[in-house]
């Protein structure tokens, strides 16, 4: 019986395909290859690149603190400017685009074609709750009078529609024009071209794409095994279902695809160590038996101190947080407040090749302040002088990146932990 790959090994894979493993450095980081490190903020291909090799990130509303698209690239780039982040979505050097891959997400412009075996099926298929629409009022009509509209006028908001219709309830309650909109843009005659206070510009999929953008449309199952190397590669390690959990693909298809990689060699199954002794046979991409093997030997140490977004693609793959760190990674921003174990936000801490806390943060904006309104160690990790630093340094890139000049903590569990680390700031 071939001898698993101990713990170590599989979280410094980890760790590395998705470029959390390198030290955080104080003014310069990771501008281009892993490993690479230089000073100054990271530039444009620096951001670029990154996104090519997470494969996608996730967008979310929530801003506690800046919104998790803008975390997620803190967490292993440190500071850096955003509007860098946001030009490749938006200026005049177009590298990125919002689509549908991991929930909704920014995806590398290259990968752009892969979205359209799914924009296909919508029109060609659409669901019951879609034609429902469609057969009410006049909605049918809307949907040639909003790209009409941006035809003539350029891009728009869903608020540049009017509506004189009842008023409606909570957010998703949208009004007709949005809508259509949005139908416009699951079926690929829209995209966002900008963002103003977080809504969406939408203008032609003819004016947005790049001329250089491959728009020969895939098969599904071609569309299925690119997703599922995509998902293995920045993984790691990781099952079969988890393959999938990474592009949100049915577990059907991600098998058929699995099992179609195996064959040709593109991926390798290995026997895994886990947590509390177990072991279990996982997927490692061919490309990525190097690394295994690197991190086996020990020469991949990871060393960055970080915090990490509860939407971080480190967490996609389910219940790898618990076979590989002993983590439960939740959030709890949706639950009652009486029900929330840890706070409304959480952003997990990353010490090494450790998960080895939590803290929920609340940022004052116009006070410049951090609040810290809970902090916890995970069970049996010691406050020591090592791990108080390294989170004291991380914390203060963290209050630059988000322009925070003042401190200030509530809770602490151990409560010698935020006292030290206070104390280090």
């Amino acid at each position: 019986m071939t001898r698993p790959y101990s713990l170590p090994a599989l979280r410094a894979l980890a760790l590395y395909t998705q470029r959390l493993h390198v030290p955080h450095i104080q003014g310069g980081h990771v501008p281009h290859v892993q490993g690479e490190q230089t000073q100054g903020k990271p530039d444009a291909d620096a951001i670029h690149a990154l996104v090519e090799q997470l494969g996608c990130v996730q967008i979310d509303t929530l801003q506690m603190v800046q919104r998790s698209q803008y975390l997620v690239l803190w967490s292993r780039l440190g500071n850096y400017d955003p509007n860098v982040f946001d030009a490749l979505l938006f200026g005049s050097d177009r590298r990125l685009f919002e689509g549908w891959q991991h929930a909704a997400s920014i995806i590398p412009m290259a990968e752009y074609r892969y979205q359209m075996p799914h924009q296909r099926s919508l029109q060609e298929q659409p669901n019951d709750w879609y034609t429902r629409w469609l057969s009410e009022n006049h909605n049918s009509e809307l949907l040639p009078q909003v790209l009409e509209r941006i035809q003539q006028e350029g891009g728009l908001r869903a608020s540049d529609f009017k509506y004189d219709g009842p008023r409606r309830g909570s957010w998703w309650d949208w009004k007709p024009a949005k809508i259509a909109l949005e139908y416009q843009y699951a079926f690929g005659n829209l995209m966002v071209a900008n963002r103003l206070n977080f809504q969406r510009v939408y203008d032609l999929t003819g004016r947005i794409l790049p001329d250089w953008v491959d728009m020969s449309e895939p098969t599904l199952e071609e569309r299925d095994c690119f997703w599922i190397e995509r998902g293995v590669r920045a993984l790691g390690i990781c099952n079969p279902a988890q393959a999938a959990d990474y592009t949100w693909m049915k577990l059907g298809r991600a098998r058929s695809a699995v099992a179609s990689l195996l064959k040709d060699g593109t991926l390798v199954e290995i026997e895994a160590g886990l947590m509390n002794s177990r072991t279990e046979t996982m997927l490692v991409h061919r490309d990525n038996l190097p690394l295994l093997e690197k991190a086996a030997s020990g020469e991949i140490q990871p060393s960055r101190t970080t915090f990490l977004s509860p939407f971080d693609s480190l967490f996609w793959a389910r219940q790898r947080d618990q076979k590989l760190w002993g983590f439960r990674q939740s959030l709890e921003a949706y639950l009652p407040a009486i029900k929330r174990t840890y706070g409304y936000f959480c952003l997990p801490i990353l010490h090494k090749d450790q998960l080895v806390g939590r803290f929920d943060p609340k940022l004052e904006r116009k006070e410049h302040r951090l609040i810290l309104k809970a902090l916890y160690l995970e069970p049996g990790i010691q406050p020591d002088e090592e791990l108080v630093t390294a989170m004291a340094d991380s914390l203060r890139d963290f209050m630059s990146f988000h322009q925070a000049t003042d401190l200030s903590m509530e809770k602490s569990e151990p409560a010698e932990f935020g006292q030290k680390l206070l104390a280090a700031m």
